[in-house]
């Protein structure tokens, strides 16, 4: 390079192959900085070596981390960041946690550790490896062996570190680890048996939600072709011991803790298929399972009645375990199934309420759900006694709202809400009920229907003798309806099928909305969050009349004290105002809701100053939807609200912990901007005095989760001012060309968006500003060109750079722009690169000219274009997606056919025909979306590491932005009118061409395109 200095974002820097020819490319630099710290020097590639001050050094820092004073704090995991790159760093901190003296600082090694494994162990195409190859085998030589002889505490954080590198590198690049840890069960000492299986089931449970593929199908083979075997000798051996130390409490606790993880291990194993290995010894496991299953030493019941104690995590699993069977295996375990659905029925009938016992009775439960709608044992449940006796004994008592359930609404709300609105009460008993009573449904409707509605009429009665006593009757009666009435229901719609046996409205009208109407908002505030609930899930189901009475009953119910209850309020709010009417408007329209808008505003703010609310995410994503309904509405509120908003955004950023909360919060200032400006322009000024002293602390500290959303709003505000950039953004603009911030993969969209603001806002302002500014730009480019997930990206910048700058600014760099994109193109050619490509050469011709376009290629090598247009253009244009791109597409190669001399009097000649055969292709045939087989494409969401992953804000959405504008109407019309003036110019040359080589049905659209145009060819 002319600077002497590499440019970090050009590997090649100098010698470029283009096609076939070798030159010098000069490079667009970036300014880098280095970091300098006593551990590691200003070259990057460094070695930390192996020796005691280094470890020494390594100790402070980590000793620092945990330091609660930030400005302690920060700096040191900085700086752990920074030589994160180094070799030897990995190596480093596994001698720490092997022989540190400290146990606080082996534990801190050992967390992090697993964390920058996990950061760092996948390789991404494109990306430099950050982790060293011999780091990499010194890691996988040691860590089973440091793993299983390390303390319990620090022997959890590397079996994670080994399933994390095992997911990446088994079976290929580690064959030799499932050997390796299967030899250790040999050892007889449990600590070390019990580190394998612990390993084992993080590496192997992700084949419960894999996708069914040959490269998993022939990994678990492999697993089972060495693991199998030596589980079920193992399985068979705990369970011996068992009955040998059947007195030694110490000795049980141990080999009750191999025997749950044996049993996860056997789910894992058999989730994807019936492994033949399991099938052939089916009797050895399911003999086993069902005598644990109907085992009660009482040396394992514990006092606790909270947490569940060894035997119920065993007996939960084993549940689990018949479950699979019987929903995946029915006619396999068909000899099985009588004596597990009798002892787990027994185990039902005799286990109590207490919540150590909340997992086992919700997988037995499941259990029985699952059994019961598969047709095979349909007969096993058409008893009406039967039936009778399963809703008596198991469904009614496990619906009842108990004291355990009433502590959680109380003091831990935000549990009980995630469990309850979200679906994560997977393991409650209320939800396993509530799934068995839909499975009974199936096949027997009106008997379970008919049974449930004498309890639920009997709850009713009691609860109204009494209700200030008996009100857990009528919670219980609420939560039977929900579930017999529930058939099907998704997240955006609540239950979308009923049970037509129950009369919903009715029940609303008579039950529900007594207590919503109920003066006193705080009064029975579980029955009251019930009946939210209630509206919730039945929105589809109720008339439209019925919601709108609900409306400002759920708005008053917002100032509940009840944490549950004025949350439920603000979502019950959130999914009414999102649904959908006739015409796909919303249902409830802005003007419904005019009378109730102060109110509701005011009460959603109050709402966010209850305690255990201040970050309520339900809460946040309501006033998001209510400005988004309201629209101009919102108004007259919005310099008071903006003023709460920003105050909430400064609180939050100093330590940001909720990230749905800060998503809505974000939306909703973009709303207020939105909303406001499209009212009056005039006042984005005031939103940029409101915002940017919050932007600035955020950027000055760097917020990472922050950082993208603030780009967004940034860009939203810039592209509202009229044709001039203020000078508070000109300020911030030299700092978004600093590669640190182009490091993480959550910046690139936000930020590449809002430089293509400043481009369109004041192209020429950057251009005069400072020499240094459009090299800058140009590195950004030039780093995103080279990578395939943010390729994309660079186009866009690119385009907004042809487009909006001067063109005398960018003549000097045009040639090296090319020769890089050449580059790429033959290093890594990909079809979005190639899609991206072609729209750029098109708006490229469109904004300089066809002339210069050819100039240009050819001036890099000799006959380029035709091989651009040969290679390139004609065989892949068909591939552009996009209104606008095709748009740009069109016009630029119109001009290629009909602006550019050589086209018509040299050997570029012979491309003439099949270029315009492409361009009406383009026009008339439907888009080729076909993808090379080879081809796997990285998304961001692939790539690891704990960086922020971008965030799109709906409401700070960009418009589809058309460079070509009003200039062209319609493409074909000009293509038509193009060439009719080309004929002129050159009479009998296009009617001849056309004639002897466009094929009939190209030459018929033609046709259509110049009768359109009322031209003809001369």
């Amino acid at each position: 390079c002319r600077s002497g200095s590499l440019s970090p974002f050009c590997e090649k820097c100098c010698l470029v192959s283009v096609l076939s020819t070798e030159l010098v490319a000069e490079c667009f630099i970036f300014p880098v900085t280095h970091h300098h710290h006593p551990l590691v020097s200003p070259t990057v590639e460094t070695n930390m070596d192996l020796n005691d001050a280094n470890l020494q050094t390594l100790t402070e820092f980590l000793r620092k981390t945990l330091d609660p004073d930030p400005s302690v704090r920060r700096p040191a995991e900085k700086f752990l960041e920074s030589v994160e790159g180094n070799q030897n760093y990995p190596i480093l901190l596994l001698s720490l946690l092997e022989k540190s003296q400290d146990n606080v600082i082996r534990v801190c090694a050992a967390v992090t550790f697993k964390n920058y494994i996990k950061r760092n162990w996948r390789i991404v195409e494109d990306e430099p490896n950050k982790i060293s190859d011999p780091d990499r085998t010194t890691i996988k030589a040691n860590i089973v062996n440091l793993m299983l002889s390390s303390p319990e505490q620090i022997q959890k954080q590397l079996s994670d570190a080994i399933s994390i590198i095992g997911r990446e590198d088994f079976p290929q690049k580690w064959p030799d680890l499932l050997t390796e840890m299967v030899n250790r069960f040999q050892s007889g000492d449990f600590h070390i048996i019990n580190g394998v299986l612990r390993t084992a089931h993080s590496l192997f449970k992700r084949y419960r939600h894999e996708f069914k593929s040959n490269e998993l199908w022939m990994e678990i083979k492999l697993v089972l072709d060495t693991f199998a075997q030596p589980l079920t000798e193992l399985f068979k051996a705990t369970i011996e011991l068992c009955q040998t130390h059947a007195t030694d409490i110490n000795a049980l606790k141990v080999l009750f803790s191999s025997l749950t993880l044996i049993s996860k291990l056997f789910y894992s194993l058999n989730f994807q298929d019936l492994p033949e290995f399991f099938e052939d010894n089916m009797e050895t496991w399911m003999t086993n399972f069902h005598n644990l299953l109907t085992l009660d030493n009482k040396l394992l019941q514990t006092d606790d009645e909270e947490e569940a104690g060894l035997l119920e995590l065993l007996k939960s699993q084993i549940c689990d375990n018949a479950a699979l069977y019987a929903q995946k295996y029915d006619e396999e375990f068909q000899p099985y199934l009588p004596r597990f659905v009798t002892a787990i029925w027994n185990l039902l009938v005799s286990t109590g309420q207490e919540v150590k016992y909340d997992l086992l009775v919700s997988n037995a439960i499941q259990f029985l759900a699952s059994v019961c709608e598969r047709p095979h044992y349909k007969h096993l449940f058409e008893d009406q006694n039967t039936l009778t006796s399963i809703c008596e004994k198991v469904i009614v008592p496990n619906m009842e709202f108990r004291s355990a359930d009433e502590e959680a609404f109380e003091d831990n709300s935000e549990e009980y809400i995630r469990r309850d609105l979200e679906g994560s009460d997977i393991d409650t008993r209320r939800r396993a009920a509530c799934d068995l009573v839909r499975g009974l449904c199936k096949f027997f409707e009106g008997p379970v229907t008919a049974i449930f509605s004498g309890y639920v009429n009997s709850m009713l009665a009691e609860y109204a003798k009494n209700p200030g006593v008996n009100w857990k009757h009528k919670d219980a009666a609420i939560y039977l309806v929900t579930s017999l009435a529930s058939k099907a229901q998704t997240q955006k719609h609540g239950i979308t099928q009923a049970n037509e046996l129950v009369n919903l409205t009715e029940f609303f009208v008579n039950h529900i909305l007594t207590d919503l109407k109920s003066p006193n908002v705080n009064e029975f505030p579980v029955l009251k969050a019930d009946a939210i609930k209630y509206v919730m899930i039945f929105r589809s189901q109720l008339p439209k009349e019925q919601l709108l009475q609900a409306v400002p009953l759920l708005i008053a119910h917002l100032q509940a004290e009840s944490t549950v209850e004025h949350t439920y309020a603000a979502h019950a709010l959130e999914r009414l105002f999102t649904m959908r009417g006739p015409n796909n408007s919303t249902l409830i329209t802005a003007a419904e809701m005019a009378p109730f808008t102060e109110q509701l505003l005011n009460n959603l703010f109050k709402a966010l100053a209850l305690p255990g609310s201040s970050e309520n995410e339900y809460i946040m994503k309501a006033i998001m939807r209510s400005f988004s309904l309201l629209q101009e509405g919102i108004v007259r509120y919005i310099p008071t609200l903006i003023g709460q908003l920003t105050h909430k955004l400064l609180l939050v950023s100093k330590n940001p912990s909720k990230p749905h909360f800060n998503h809505y919060l974000f939306e909703s200032l973009c709303l207020s901007i939105r909303i406001t400006c499209k009212a009056d322009p005039n006042t984005v000024s005031s939103f940029e005095e409101a915002l940017f002293p919050v932007f600035t602390e955020i950027l000055q500290n760097d917020v990472q989760e922050f950082v993208p959303y603030v780009f967004q709003v940034m860009s939203l505000l810039l592209e509202i001012h009229s044709n001039s950039i203020p000078s508070s953004y000109m300020a911030l603009f030299p700092h978004l060309l600093q590669p640190v911030l182009w490091e993480r993969t959550g910046n690139i969209p936000p930020l590449v968006r809002l430089l293509q603001a400043y481009l369109e806002k004041g192209g020429p302002t950057i251009a005069s500003s400072a020499a240094d500014k459009i090299p800058g730009l140009l590195g950004v480019f030039q780093k995103l060109i080279a990578s395939k997930a943010n390729d994309h990206q660079g186009f866009y910048l690119l385009n907004s750079i042809i487009e909006h700058m001067p063109p005398e600014s960018i003549t000097q760099y045009r040639k090296q722009i090319f020769i890089l994109l050449f580059q790429r193109l033959q290093s890594s050619k990909t079809t979005k690169f190639i899609k991206s490509f072609l729209v750029f050469i098109n708006l490229y011709c469109v904004k300089y000219g066809a002339i210069a376009l050819q100039e240009i290629f050819d001036t890099i090598q000799p006959k380029m274009f035709g091989m651009v247009l040969e290679k390139i253009v004609i065989p892949e244009v068909q591939k552009v997606s996009g209104t606008v791109e095709k748009k740009i597409c069109a016009v630029g190669i119109t001009k290629v056919l009909t602006e550019c001399p050589a086209m018509m009097d040299t050997e570029y000649t012979k491309l003439w025909t099949p270029l315009l055969q492409a361009l009406i292709g383009l026009f008339e045939l439907p888009e080729d979306d076909s993808i090379p087989d080879d081809e796997h494409f990285i998304d961001i969401e692939d790539t690891p590491g704990y960086q922020t992953a971008f965030s799109q804000l709906a409401f700070a959405g960009k418009k589809e932005h058309d460079p070509i504008g009003e200039a062209v109407g319609n493409p074909k019309i000009l293509l038509a009118q193009s060439l009719h003036k080309l004929s002129t110019a050159c009479p009998g040359r296009v009617p001849s061409m056309l004639s002897t080589s466009l094929n009939a049905e190209a030459l018929q659209f033609l046709q259509g395109y110049l009768q359109a145009a009322t031209v003809q060819l001369v």
